[in-house]
């Protein structure tokens, strides 16, 4: 039995349901070459860029074991314009160009940049950066994202873009959050969701803290995030049937991006697991995700997308 994996984020076609996640192997023009070569990446996003380079915060700042990883790496990136000026030729496949502006001075400038460029389509400003110290997730503050959202809206007019958000835990937050990501028609997707922020892992053997940033704080990713991730997408899902879902955190195999896409993401970032085992990730995972369609007797995504079963 044939297997159609295409979909759709906003106006985006991609032949493959996956890719990276910002942040993992895209910080530079040959990693991000790479990923966009590769067959079985549906679509590239670039690292979270600031206005101009960052170095982000002290080694060591990424550990990972068994169930997944922690980092503090406080946005390192090479500033907007490297970015852009690495999408301009790439018409291939979806590339996605991800933001995370230090202030709203930052703000105006980059989402006026995205504006003017025609390339530049549906970007992710990201909302949910835990790791910067000293400046929190706007993901968190209603008002600030509702201000952030607004003063994105007025700057792109009407062109598409989506929001990479933080993992939420309570149901009224995703009602409060909803109700302002719901507001505005042009906020075409939402990424769900970046790593569990200010987590702790400790080093047993040394009674140490595995990163040194923020005293040892991190966003946690990896097999712990599964759960969460699964929740964020579901609760979403049943909340803005009108705007796609990028599923984000855990996955490891086909089986967790059939769990993403069966509780209503479009398709899938993959961060720890790509992190750790290489481009040769996104190869296994459709392989292991076409095994499981032909065995459950599925012949593409939309026949079991977002048709969770409630027992």
């Amino acid at each position: 039995m044939n297997c159609n994996v295409q979909t759709r984020i906003g106006e985006q076609f991609l032949e493959v349901p996956f890719y990276n996640a910002s942040g993992v192997l895209c910080v530079n023009t040959n990693d991000l070459d790479k990923l966009y070569e590769c067959n079985y990446t549906g679509a590239v996003v670039t690292k979270s860029c600031t206005l101009k380079y960052r170095s982000g915060n002290p080694e060591p700042r990424y550990w990972c074991g068994e169930y997944g990883s922690i980092n503090s790496s406080g946005l390192p990136n090479n500033g907007f314009d490297y970015y852009a000026k690495w999408m301009i030729d790439k018409n291939t496949k979806p590339v996605f160009l991800s933001t995370s502006p230090m202030n709203k001075n930052e703000l105006n400038i980059i989402a006026n940049k995205i504006r003017d460029l025609d390339y530049i389509k549906n970007p992710e400003f990201n909302l949910s950066c835990p790791n910067v110290i000293n400046k929190p997730q706007i993901g968190y503050s209603f008002d600030d994202m509702k201000n952030t959202l607004q003063m994105i809206t007025e700057i792109l007019g009407e062109k598409k873009f989506g929001v990479k958000l933080p993992p939420y835990f309570d149901p009224i937050h995703f009602d409060y959050a909803s109700d302002i990501l719901s507001y505005y028609n042009t906020l075409s997707y939402i990424t769900c969701s970046n790593s569990i922020g200010n987590g702790l892992l400790i080093n047993t053997e040394t009674e140490e803290t595995r990163i040194r940033p923020k005293n040892g704080l991190g966003g946690i990713g990896g097999k712990y995030c599964l759960p969460v991730a699964l929740s964020n997408i579901f609760q979403f899902n049943e909340r803005l049937p009108n705007i796609d879902i990028v599923g984000c955190g855990g996955i490891y195999n086909g089986e967790d991006v059939f769990q993403h896409i069966l509780a209503g993401a479009c398709a899938v970032q993959v961060g720890t697991c790509l992190y750790e085992n290489g481009i040769s990730t996104f190869n296994k995972l459709y392989n292991e995700l076409i095994e499981l369609m032909r065995k459950k007797g599925y012949k593409c995504l939309n026949e079991f997308k977002g048709k969770i079963k409630i027992i």
